[in-house]
């Protein structure tokens, strides 16, 4: 089948429907923009995807994402602020998430990033998560609430309740986002007056 755009543009379009929420539509519609761009804005582009790449770690302490250090262990910006409460951890389950957390400006404490959740259709089990690291955290630091922040969905009840489980004999209290977030939905997508709510009105779990 003889192609419709020349090879340059067909791999551009290709490349950017690999992007999540990008459809071959929207696949087209962003390759045929950047064709009418100049080639100082394409390559500013350019620049910062491969800038990004070579920056851009995960923190060695949280896992959300972080500057790569060369003197140092990489540690986020949050991570690295002693005004946190270091007694308040919030388990999310992407970078995404916290970011989320962060916009209702209604938590102080720290983070934990899964790196996912619990679904057994996808083969993803607790061991390819995070849950090692958190409970070396649990064990290092003054931690006294853990608030379990995983997404209202089958598999975010799945990973909370796996932690509940796990945690059961941990002197530390465990919470989860109150209701007010639609069921089946993510913590990205929530508007922060709704997850702010959320935050404030945490109930313990596995009691």
């Amino acid at each position: 089948m003889t192609a419709l755009f020349p090879g340059p543009v067909e791999d551009l379009i290709e490349e950017l429907g690999r992007l999540p929420g990008i459809g071959p539509k929207s696949a087209q519609r962003i390759a045929f923009h950047l064709l009418k761009v100049s080639e100082r804005e394409a390559s500013r582009l350019a620049r910062a995807v491969t800038d990004m790449k070579a920056r851009i770690t995960v923190c060695s302490r949280c896992f959300n994402v972080a500057e790569a250090r060369p003197d140092t262990a990489a540690q986020c910006g949050i991570c690295r602020d002693s005004r946190r409460d270091p007694h308040v951890l919030c388990v999310v389950e992407e970078a995404r998430d916290l970011i989320a957390v962060e916009r209702t400006r209604e938590f102080n404490g720290r983070y934990h990033v899964l790196g996912g959740a619990i679904n057994h259709l996808e083969g993803i089990g607790p061991e390819q998560l995070r849950v090692r690291e958190l409970l070396v955290r649990l064990g290092d630091e003054p931690i006294q609430e853990l608030i379990v922040c995983t997404n209202p969905n089958l598999e975010g009840d799945a990973t909370a309740l796996y932690l509940v489980r796990l945690l059961v004999d941990v002197d530390i209290v465990v919470t989860r986002l109150a209701s007010g977030l639609p069921v089946g939905s993510d913590l990205e997508y929530a508007d922060e007056l709704t997850l702010g709510r959320a935050l404030e009105g945490r109930r313990p779990l596995g009691g």
